[in-house]
């Protein structure tokens, strides 16, 4: 297969890097340069890879997790009509007003592949019954229960949302790193670092043709 960064066709002298001397220390400082260059782009290229398999992973965990949430729901809203139906509107929206739940979103981050991607945890807290048992049905725990479960579930697909969010922003930016060292940093290396050899070689030739005309005037002189 064909290198691709080899194939491009541009004129090199329009690549030279400016300022280049064309002397031995720079050929090898050059070469250098070349080497961690591509070692640069061998590495983002192997990162943007995983990256990419990180995020369509991250996209099938959405599609499960809003599968997930709107089962949930379903299942909550269900059980709220239930409650409704046994105890009344009314009674469970005096339930509700009268209850003290409260539910704390705690947002922490974690590494994937070098990108930190949040880690989300809701806490909620449940002092004492508002209400006596014998005042209220066992639909209303049920419908407590289902409602917690909800919103765990929407705080999870929270996340994995901003997950790939955030990795879909790195894709690009490495994709863009990866492209410029292909399309622009390594071809110009490699121009210059050919314009350097060809100039060391001729200077060679030339030296060597220059020694050879003195030699060839001293020994006639002699």
């Amino acid at each position: 297969m064909q290198n691709p960064i080899s194939s491009i066709e541009v004129n090199p002298m329009s690549k030279i890097l400016p300022g280049t001397k064309t002397t031995r220390m720079e050929l090898l400082r050059l070469k250098n340069r070349k080497r961690l260059a591509q070692r640069g782009y061998d590495l983002l290229k192997e990162k943007l890879d995983s990256l990419i398999m990180e995020f369509f992973n991250s996209i099938a965990g959405i599609k499960q997790a809003r599968e997930a949430m709107e089962e949930s729901l379903s299942e909550a809203f269900s059980a709220l009509t239930q409650a409704k139906m046994i105890m009344g509107p009314s009674r469970v929206v005096e339930f509700a007003h009268a209850s003290q739940v409260r539910a704390d979103l705690r947002i922490t981050t974690r590494s994937m592949m070098g990108v930190r991607v949040p880690v989300l945890a809701v806490q909620q807290r449940y002092p004492d019954l508002p209400y006596s048992l014998v005042d209220s049905s066992a639909r209303l725990d049920a419908m407590s229960t289902k409602f917690r479960d909800a919103l765990r579930a929407i705080v999870r697909l929270a996340e994995i949302e901003a997950t790939v969010k955030r990795l879909a922003l790195e894709i690009e930016r490495t994709k863009r790193r990866v492209s410029a060292l292909e399309t622009i940093v390594i071809p110009r290396l490699e121009a210059t670092t050919r314009h350097v050899k060809l100039a060391l070689e001729e200077r060679e030739r030339e030296d060597f043709f220059r020694t050879k005309i003195i030699r060839d005037r001293i020994a006639a002189e002699e």
